[in-house]
């Protein structure tokens, strides 16, 4: 009897908030976070596509070389090298303070979520995997998505419920203009 009533305490005491929260970014009153954010988009992704790649070579010739010392069990781990760095890439990147990967800082882009919050570390990996996984399925087709939403996001975005958008630097700069 005790317990029970402990239990019902407790059960009393945890409660989730089921309130929703609105959308941090509205591109009708807040049109300077959203003007040019596709193109510089493709930009910053061809340049983390570099940065990926490099680290990915650099990660294979460690692997080359430690295969030959560990009788080539390390050459086990080349198949994951590609996946794990460009997770660990996105999960990094995103969860810093500027909340984006280099390529986006060099273009003025952030990842927020869709309420407005900086991003995470797992967040940035779900993302990273959303968008490999819809880029390997549906090709070029998940970018079709973005001309025609007044966020700008793309399929992958909307899954993982994030959104991208000028930094404030930019947003300052698109408001004088």
């Amino acid at each position: 009897m005790a317990t029970d009533s402990a239990r019902n305490e407790v059960q009393q005491d945890v409660s989730f908030e089921s309130t929703e929260k609105p959308h941090a970014f509205n591109p009708q009153t807040q049109g300077e976070y959203f003007e040019g954010v596709l193109s510089r988009r493709v930009m910053a992704f061809l340049i983390d596509v570099v940065i990926i790649f490099s680290l990915t070579i650099v990660a294979y010739v460690v692997l080359l070389v430690a295969g030959i010392f560990t009788l080539g069990l390390a050459w086990l781990l080349l198949g994951l090298a590609f996946p794990a760095i460009a997770l660990a890439y996105s999960a990094i990147t995103l969860s810093a303070p500027q909340s984006a990967t280099i390529g986006m800082r060099a273009t003025d882009l952030q990842m927020r979520t869709w309420y407005g919050s900086r991003m995470y570390a797992l967040l940035g990996a779900f993302h990273a995997v959303l968008f490999y996984v819809s880029v390997t399925i549906l090709t070029p087709f998940v970018l079709l998505i973005a001309p025609f939403n007044a966020r700008k996001r793309c399929l992958h975005d909307f899954l993982a419920g994030v959104v991208v958008i000028n930094s404030e630097e930019r947003a300052e700069l698109n408001r004088r203009v």
